[in-house]
């Protein structure tokens, strides 16, 4: 093998070693996202299920004193 295509092989190997770790990088990250999103998403559902079972404090669809 040539020096020149040893060298453009290690080349593109660098590169593909930073896309792997740049990619590896936005994995974690969107994975870290997709969480927070689940733990945001499950104490919404918490709550409004509580405001549908009525267990909501002054939710403001009971009918005035008066009535």
């Amino acid at each position: 093998m040539s020096q020149e295509r040893l060298e453009a092989l290690e080349i593109k190997a660098a590169y593909q070693e930073d896309l792997l770790q740049h990619l590896n990088k936005q994995v974690f990250e969107q994975q870290n996202t997709i969480d927070q999103l689940q733990k945001a998403f499950v104490g919404i559902s918490a709550r409004l299920k509580d405001l549908s079972e009525g267990g909501a404090d002054g939710d403001g669809h009971e009918p005035p004193p008066h009535y």
